[in-house]
């Protein structure tokens, strides 16, 4: 394991670890990064329909948290209704891996569990 993620007498905030999680912590980021990933490109009401729990304000405001962090594109296009398309950004894709081994160490932890619960 590496010293430096975690040293003695930091604050989280000013770790690798932390500044990840600031990041992506939270209970729908690493949800519409992964969505974003799978399709590419969608709108805000393919996100929320995706999705299915998430308020269209929390939608806003996730949205507008991973793109002041450089992890999404907003791009707007000037029509009547207006039209506004989200991606990954290149920084943004970066996580994709990440998200892909927490996704599987998740799957493999909670299928043992539940193995071991029956017993």
């Amino acid at each position: 394991m590496d010293e430096t993620c975690v040293p003695t007498g930091i604050d989280i905030k000013a770790t690798g670890f932390g500044h990840t999680l600031s990041l992506i912590g939270g209970k729908y980021k690493m949800i519409i990064l992964y969505w974003l990933a799978e399709n590419k490109v969608m709108r805000h009401n393919e996100l929320k329909r995706s999705i299915g729990t998430i308020s269209f304000k929390t939608l806003s405001l996730m949205l507008k948290e991973l793109e002041a962090n450089k992890l999404v594109i907003r791009k707007e296009y000037p029509q009547v209704p207006p039209r506004v398309e989200y991606s990954l950004s290149d920084r943004g894709l970066t996580l994709i891996p990440l998200l892909n081994m927490m996704c599987e160490w998740g799957e493999e932890n909670r299928l043992q569990e539940a193995t071991a619960a029956q017993l």
